[in-house]
């Protein structure tokens, strides 16, 4: 047999044809880890095709890994794990030279002095929601611990216990709020808070009310909490803040089911001091954590030596630019996550009819329910359609995510949701379904 005594040969393992289709770091490191661990194990040869096989098997599990498009047929639209918000190809495009080259970041043309990173953003948001001043971090979480430790360090801030949430990640409002060096008292009960708790816990000790968004959870039956509206008005007559942690709000042009009863970024503002919502939910841009408010507050939160561990980089910037450009623009079809919440059931049945008119596989259209997702509007569904597949579904399941089609299992079949399936997507996922074994 042809051995590799010893396992001396690296070098022409690494050069082998069988392997030349892999790039050469994942060819070099995985042929020394693998020889490496055989020698550990007290093996000193090996069949040489047995371990070119072996090799590769690693390689490819790797690379199984990486990062990669994929069809997301799950019916959630903001999926989390599918990286939430989709920037639009024509957005992208805009910023490509921003990206690929030197820009001027932190350098003001003007006057050929530094400049601040935030000012090409600035501006744009004070326009489109009509705020004295705002900031941009790397996401909502780090907005929340930076407001906080800006304007309450060492003080007392008051919230609701049925808003003391977890979100994503085991992250909990509470632990945000203790490690940005906050006290915290909490008032009411976990489904009903009135405004009278809040009114009765502040004392000399009291900087803010803290209102936080259920844009991930909901409360059902007897249950009650305090508006913003409120809150505010309380804060003003005992003279302290008021922080409204958004989350997930929506900007301009959703549909009005799902706008019916949701938070409007712009409304909000006019009922809080402060606020904050996340980028990549319902704004349908880039992960950040927006910060917007008055002027006093948001300068004391800028000179906080924190910014600059949770400041955001260019590539984030010049997204996010792009995108609120659109906003006033009002050219909403560029916002992917609008496009796809705003979709016509009568278009999302022409796309799963034009799929299921050219694939090999047998299939049913059938009327479902897709999710809004991604920590936003918890308790919504929007109308759906799906073509659900004939066979064992965990089969079908792992056979379409292969070909990196994300689908979900309902009512015991597999099935593909096309609210989130988008039209550019519709004759990939064809060749893709059609390239499968029967």
């Amino acid at each position: 047999m042809d051995k590799i005594k010893k396992f001396p040969q690296i070098g022409a393992l690494i050069e082998d044809e069988t392997l030349k289709e892999y790039p050469f770091y994942l060819r070099a490191y995985f042929c020394k880890n693998i020889v490496a661990n055989l020698k550990a194990l007290g093996e000193n040869s090996c069949e040489k095709n047995i371990l070119l096989e072996k090799i590769k098997s690693e390689i490819q599990k790797y690379l199984r890994k990486d990062l990669q498009s994929v069809i997301n047929a799950t019916g959630v639209i903001i999926h989390t794990n599918l990286g939430r918000s989709v920037i639009d190809e024509s957005i992208f495009n805009q910023c490509k030279d921003q990206i690929c080259n030197y820009v001027n970041l932190e350098f003001d043309l003007e006057n050929g002095k530094r400049g601040s990173r935030y000012a090409l953003v600035l501006e744009k948001l004070k326009m489109l929601f009509e705020c004295e001043d705002a900031l941009v971090v790397n996401n909502n979480a780090a907005a929340v611990f930076l407001i906080l430790n800006s304007l309450c360090l060492n003080q007392e801030i008051i919230s609701s216990r049925g808003e003391l949430v977890e979100i994503g990640g085991s992250f909990r409002v509470p632990e945000v709020i203790k490690a940005a060096g906050v006290k915290l008292k909490e008032v009411g009960t976990s489904n009903k808070t009135h405004l009278k708790d809040y009114e009765e816990a502040i004392d000399e000790n009291t900087k803010l009310l803290l209102k936080t968004h259920k844009s991930n959870f909901a409360l059902i039956g007897f249950q009650s909490d305090v508006s913003i509206v409120d809150l505010d008005k309380l804060a003003k007559e005992k003279g302290i803040l008021t922080y409204y942690d958004l989350g997930s709000g929506w900007c301009e042009n959703l549909n009005k089911e799902l706008a019916k009863n949701e938070p409007m970024i712009k409304k909000v503002l006019k009922n809080c001091d402060i606020l904050s919502f996340s980028g990549d939910k319902l704004f349908g841009s880039v992960q950040a954590g927006i910060i917007l408010g008055k002027k006093d507050l948001i300068e004391k939160i800028k000179k906080n030596q924190l910014l600059r561990m949770l400041r955001v980089d260019k590539i984030t910037l010049a997204l996010l630019n792009e995108t609120l450009k659109t906003y006033l623009e009002k050219d909403y079809n560029k916002i992917t996550t609008l496009r796809l919440l705003n979709d016509d059931i009568k278009h999302i049945e022409q796309k799963a009819l034009w799929v299921q008119q050219r694939i090999k596989f047998e299939s049913e259209i059938k009327n479902s329910k897709s999710l809004v997702g991604g920590g936003s509007m918890p308790d919504r569904t929007l109308e759906s359609r799906v073509l659900s597949f004939k066979g064992k579904a965990l089969i079908l399941q792992e056979k379409f995510r292969e070909k990196n089609i994300i689908g979900r299992v309902e009512n015991d079949s597999f099935v593909l949701d096309f609210r989130t399936i988008r039209e550019s997507d519709l004759d990939t996922l064809i060749q893709l379904i059609n390239s499968m074994e029967d």
